[in-house]
């Protein structure tokens, strides 16, 4: 893996939550709760609550 980093090959995994920020905002702002949040998206309250606190 190290050897696939070096080479640009390797970049891991990609943050589902983090490129849902946009949405997460709005449904929060429409005054949904943070676990129907997750729900509708499809991720957990933590991520939810994760993205908020690093917004």
């Amino acid at each position: 893996m190290a050897k696939a980093k070096e080479e640009g090959a390797y970049t891991g995994r990609k943050p589902t939550a983090q490129a849902k920020r946009a949405e997460i905002a709005e449904l929060l702002a429409q005054g949904m709760t943070k676990p129907k949040i997750a729900e509708a998206l499809g991720i957990s309250v933590a991520s939810v609550y994760n993205v908020l606190k690093a917004a």
